[in-house]
């Protein structure tokens, strides 16, 4: 694991689109989800590892975009997969 984020330059979103409708693909298939993430690269709204599609992690599988946040009302953190890092990232 590394002790420092080496991603952080493609980052391209920081805030949550208001409102957030849902997992795009869970909406599509008629699921539910349990939490949901942001792609901090594109944007893409995918659900958490403990919903059924697991959807945040199969778009950063799908297209290597490696930075995902909380999109969960009042959760600001973020995760790195490929660094396996948790942090908090404020725009400058």
């Amino acid at each position: 694991m590394a002790a420092e984020c080496t991603h952080l330059d493609q980052v391209q979103v920081m805030e949550l689109p208001d409102p957030v409708e849902g997992c795009e693909e869970c909406l599509a298939q008629g699921m539910s989800w349990v939490h949901l993430r942001m792609c901090q690269t594109c944007g893409h709204i995918g659900c958490c590892d403990n919903s059924v599609g697991k959807h945040a992690t199969a778009h950063n599988h799908e297209t290597g975009h490696p930075i995902i946040r909380s999109a969960e009302p009042g959760e600001t953190w973020s995760w790195c997969y490929p660094d396996e890092l948790m942090m908090e990232l404020r725009a400058e």
